[in-house]
């Protein structure tokens, strides 16, 4: 008896390679505008302008170990619909200079302190592209907007 064609196994290993070969066919992103943002959603794309960008001191937690400490900076990121604040961590600050057009891929409103926050974890993704020719709108900043949460029965 061949024991190759009696393990359970080897349909799924063919099936595996059968997939594997087929070619995927990426999605385009779909790139919105920063008033289109709303409180707990993610998956955004957008291209940005920063407008300033300012460190943030971390503040120590008591009974902490020491870790290598984090790097923060609140940028202000504007496009020609609006502007908000973006929270930039660690090697991002680096790349969020005044000035800057920056591709944001992937990226998610977080609540703080009850108005919206844009955040790139690991999941996103920052590209610093060429400059960008649209005139920033400063007067419809979406983080001076406060939210609260309603519980409706």
């Amino acid at each position: 008896m061949d024991r190759r064609r009696s393990n359970p196994r080897e349909p799924k290993v063919a099936a595996d390679a059968k997939a594997t070969s087929e070619i995927v066919q990426k999605k385009k992103p779909v790139f919105v505008k920063v008033d289109e943002l709303k409180p707990g959603t993610m998956f955004h794309n957008l291209t940005v302008k920063i407008v300033e960008s300012n460190p943030v001191k971390a503040a120590i937690r008591k009974g902490a170990r020491s870790v290598r400490p984090s790097r923060i900076a609140e940028c202000l990121i504007s496009d020609e619909t609006g502007c908000i604040l973006f929270t930039a961590r660690n090697e991002q600050v680096d790349l969020m200079k005044p000035g800057t057009t920056v591709i944001l891929r992937n990226a998610k409103i977080d609540m703080f302190k009850d108005t919206m926050r844009v955040a790139v974890d690991m999941w996103g993704r920052i590209e610093v592209t060429e400059p960008a020719t649209f005139d920033v709108e400063l007067d419809n900043n979406l983080s001076l907007v406060e939210y609260e949460l309603v519980n409706v029965p």
